[in-house]
């Protein structure tokens, strides 16, 4: 009863792929949380920009690290004529001491990626927008972009509310036990003055979107 498996990692091998792609015998912890901390701050470092990054894949061989930003603005990553990704990749090489190189992607549709989805009804939700009028917006755009089903789910003070309660909302095919299923998944925090307030998005795509993974 109430055992829960995260989605992403349910789906590993399957239909997603690993975000670190490395094997290590006796450096694996530390490696581990120097992956964890890049992407932290990395994360933090490119929300100040508004770049929307919805994940960071890290990819190391031998001694050189592969850094892949997944990105709905490049252009604001790259900067003009590549100034900021240059400077971002003498900061990373300064931090890991090895060489790195910047990888950006391009999210076409950032109306269908989860974890972009879920970070926008946050900072509505920080602004004071209604949280069900966010979360029907949401739906609409997603479902207008060719996702199959969209599954919303928000816990915290809604509305700023004395007790806490959670509101969900569910459009279209979520078949969240099928693992051959497309199904993307993302999680924000929207910090109010009430407290905090989470977001979980559930997209199930078209099968043209799962992501190729090499067994």
């Amino acid at each position: 009863m109430g055992q829960k498996c995260h989605p992403y990692g349910f789906r590993v091998v399957h239909t997603k792929n690993w975000h670190s792609k490395w094997f290590s015998k006796r450096e694996y912890a530390s490696l581990l949380h120097e992956d964890l901390k890049l992407r932290r701050e990395l994360k933090v470092q490119l929300h100040s920009l508004n770049a929307m990054v919805s994940k960071i894949d890290i990819e190391r061989a031998a001694d050189k690290v592969t850094v892949r930003i997944f990105t709905a603005r490049p252009g604001i990553v790259i900067g003009r004529k590549g100034a900021e990704i240059d400077k971002l990749r003498e900061d990373l090489q300064r931090k890991l001491k090895r060489p790195v190189s910047v990888d950006i992607q391009e999210i076409k549709k950032p109306e269908i990626d989860a974890q972009l989805v879920a970070e926008g009804v946050a900072q509505q939700l920080e602004r004071r927008i209604a949280f069900r009028r966010a979360m029907r917006k949401a739906e609409e755009a997603a479902m207008r972009f060719g996702a199959k089903g969209f599954k919303i789910k928000v816990s915290g003070r809604l509305n700023g509310a004395e007790i806490a309660r959670t509101e969900d909302y569910l459009s279209g095919q979520m078949p969240l036990q099928t693992i051959k299923a497309n199904v993307d998944y993302g999680f924000a925090e929207a910090r109010t003055t009430y407290g905090i307030i989470g977001v979980k998005v559930w997209v199930n795509l078209p099968d043209a979107a799962q992501e190729t993974v090499k067994r």
